[in-house]
């Protein structure tokens, strides 16, 4: 088996969908296609179940993911190294993130990345959780670290690094403070911000559903237009947000309290950036990431 053939097979047990998997190798899908075929004929059985609306590992699928993906990041990982050494990797990247809790959710891979490659350097900006796309679309960021998922057609996806607990913020005085948790049909008695920015739909009901489990519509209310803004608005008991566990470590007002949402799924957060706009060193970075996520796929 040829080393991009096992790229081929190691993206698309990631993305799960050969249009995506094309896309992201610059390929067409018929490559895709046969190379998973000829993967499939030189093992002796099918690699991914598929059907006109999901792909998913087989059995035997999942473990040759298991056994190709160590040896497949060792291998890149050599070779970027030593080209790395040979060119010389310098240049400036300029990151986004979310606040305080959201520049110590990347700082292991921002070291790894200034540790290995000195002549770099990395910038930060503040993503706005009230407009996260903003800087990206502009090219104010090279790269930006978002929560999952992420559906824009000029955006890449690069490596997820981590999963977050939800929490509710609500103001100290509420009822709800003195709870050990909430349940997502809680959502439902409670107002939520609304804001003034475009989030898409998608992004936004990952924090602030808009029906409860039961169906029940959740109520919004001020409108903010910045991280402040919602600080200031939940403390003052005008409206609540979710958002995750990080946060109350940076933001631990005493007019604020957190309290877990039991029933929210982990919120799985990743890089991104604009496809257009890939150069070697967001790959280099992507790399350091994806190393220290744990292999190519997450």
């Amino acid at each position: 088996m040829e080393l991009r053939d096992i790229e081929i097979f190691l993206t698309l047990a990631e993305e799960l969908h050969f249009g995506r998997t094309a896309e992201r190798l610059r390929v067409t899908p018929s490559r895709i296609t046969k190379a998973i075929q000829r993967q499939e004929r030189l093992i002796g059985t099918l690699l991914f179940e598929r059907t006109n609306r999901t792909v998913r590992l087989t059995p035997y699928g999942q473990q040759l993911h298991r056994e190709l993906s160590a040896g497949y990041r060792q291998i890149i990982n050599g070779i970027e190294s030593v080209s790395a050494a040979v060119r010389g990797v310098s240049g400036t990247l300029t990151i986004g993130s979310m606040g305080g809790a959201g520049t110590w959710m990347i700082k292991n891979v921002v070291e790894l990345v200034q540790t290995r490659h000195p002549a770099v350097r990395i910038l930060h900006r503040d993503i706005d959780a009230v407009d996260p796309l903003a800087l990206l679309r502009s090219g104010d960021i090279d790269i930006g670290h978002l929560w999952l998922p992420l559906r824009e057609p000029n955006l890449t996806l690069g490596p997820v690094t981590h999963t977050s607990r939800q929490v509710l913020m609500i103001a100290a005085t509420h009822p709800f403070a003195a709870g050990d948790a909430v349940c997502r049909e809680d959502f439902g008695d409670l107002t939520f911000v609304s804001h003034t920015s475009p989030v898409p739909p998608y992004l936004e009901e990952v924090f602030q559903p808009f029906h409860t489990p039961a169906g029940r519509s959740i109520p919004r209310g001020p409108a903010v237009s910045s991280w402040e803004d919602i600080l200031k608005v939940v403390s003052a008991g005008q409206g609540v947000i979710a958002t995750v566990e990080e946060v109350a470590r940076f933001y631990p007002w005493p007019d604020l309290a957190y309290v877990p949402v039991r029933d929210a799924p982990g919120v799985k957060w990743a890089f991104a950036w604009r496809t257009a706009a890939e150069n070697d060193l967001i790959r280099h970075f992507a790399q350091i990431a994806r190393e220290l996520a744990g292999g190519v796929a997450s």
